[in-house]
């Protein structure tokens, strides 16, 4: 399991057109996020509220869902959060996959209860009181005592792809915002032609893939980076 606190890193835009293009920026393209090199930089030290993070790397497993003979592959991310902040905090976290061939894939989607079950099931021992994400949500108490653990779970993801990053946001009250550089001053201002594109503080973990679609069952995903980034 790895501990997070804060940690600085690179800086990412978002606020495309649409949110594949913002994304892809957020999975490294280079060249859209150097037209924006004076947006803000992940503070390395926490400026506003930021819950601390327990988790386990990123896993694979393979469900046999309700009325289906074969079993389908999916991927998760169990974590802690704790709030040791010094104040309540409203928790309502999000996660999202983009793998290296630009596939966007939040967390939830076409997943099925029964694979939540599952999990649930697997690690009752090592977490007994472990929330489906829907009950993960809300007002998040001080101290170890409130601690909550869930996990966020992905649908299985383009084979060709060699490295993923899971994005995490809800974790910090850090905001900022940048500077469209295609903002047209000639047209209204709206969310087609934003004039600033709203940031905040995320959590990026970049895991690479080995194999390929007839090895990865049984291959493991290496933690490659960790960082804080201004989504």
């Amino acid at each position: 399991m790895i501990s997070l606190t804060g940690k600085g890193g690179w800086v990412d835009l978002s606020g495309m057109k649409t949110r594949l293009a913002q994304l892809a920026c957020l999975a490294g393209l280079c060249c859209i996020a150097a037209s924006v090199s004076a947006a803000p930089e992940a503070s390395k030290i926490a400026r506003k509220w930021q819950l601390d993070i327990e988790f386990h790397d990123l896993r694979r497993i393979s469900v046999t869902l309700p009325g289906d003979n074969h079993p389908t592959a999916f991927w998760y991310m169990l974590y802690t959060v704790t709030n040791n902040t010094g104040k309540d905090i409203d928790f309502y976290p999000t996660f999202d996959l983009v793998t290296s061939t630009l596939e966007v894939i939040p967390a939830g989607e076409a997943v099925s209860p029964s694979v939540y079950d599952v999990l649930k099931q697997r690690y009752s021992k090592l977490y007994p009181f472990f929330r489906d994400p829907i009950r993960i949500n809300g007002q998040l108490l001080q101290g170890e005592d409130h601690a909550r653990t869930s996990v966020a779970v992905f649908r299985n993801f383009d084979p060709k792809a060699d490295s993923v990053t899971v994005f995490l946001a809800g974790l910090s009250g850090e905001y900022a915002k940048a500077t469209n550089p295609s903002f047209d001053p000639q047209k209204p201002e709206s969310s087609e032609n934003p004039r600033f594109f709203p940031l905040r503080k995320t959590l990026a973990i970049t895991y690479d893939i080995p194999g390929d679609e007839i090895t990865r069952a049984s291959s493991t995903p290496i933690r490659r980076l960790r960082e804080w980034i201004m989504r």
